[in-house]
């Protein structure tokens, strides 16, 4: 769940007053792992009111992907991708391709 700027603000105040996670934890009323996350975040230089991007699975495929797509102005199918994918022996998973 992520935590509103509110709550995260009141975390690192907590940890601020206590300098201590779990006694942040306990004063913030959150889990000594979420405490100690934003503070790391915050020490290392990190804003700890944005998210770090996560990986997704088709990162190592969307240069080829977004290719195709302007080859096809637009018009190329998922599963036509998928299928090029699997001829270029790149492994794809098919979530969501099966009917």
């Amino acid at each position: 769940m992520t935590k509103s700027d509110k709550e995260i603000m009141e975390i690192l105040e907590a940890y601020d007053l206590t300098g201590t996670v779990w006694s942040a934890a306990t004063l913030a009323k959150h889990d000594p792992k979420t405490v100690k996350r934003y503070v790391e975040a915050r020490a290392s230089g990190r804003n700890p009111y944005e998210r770090e991007p996560r990986p997704k699975m088709i990162d190592t495929f969307l240069e080829k992907v977004e290719e195709w797509v302007e080859q096809s102005k637009a018009t190329i199918r998922a599963d036509v991708v998928h299928e090029k994918l699997v001829g270029l022996g790149q492994v794809a998973i098919a979530v969501g391709m099966s009917r």
